[in-house]
């Protein structure tokens, strides 16, 4: 079964199963401080439409979207 398929079940307002939360992406601007599960605390520098790129100290990289390491300071 593909994640695709997944995604587009219905849900039966019968089932008394509770329906899978929608998953929220984060926003993410320019100087936003962020932390990384793996990699730390860092800064954006640069936003795209797939992804940003965030200046870590030591590296700068980009982290593409959905962020679920990624969370706004």
């Amino acid at each position: 079964m593909t994640s695709s398929s997944r995604s587009s079940r219905r849900h039966l307002p019968s089932s008394p199963f509770q329906p899978e939360p929608e998953r929220m992406v984060e926003i993410f601007e320019a100087g936003d401080r962020v932390s990384h599960d793996i990699h730390g605390l860092g800064s954006v520098v640069a936003v795209d439409s797939y992804g940003v790129s965030v200046d870590f100290g030591a590296q700068t990289l980009r982290i593409t979207s959905p962020f679920a390491k990624m969370e706004k300071l």
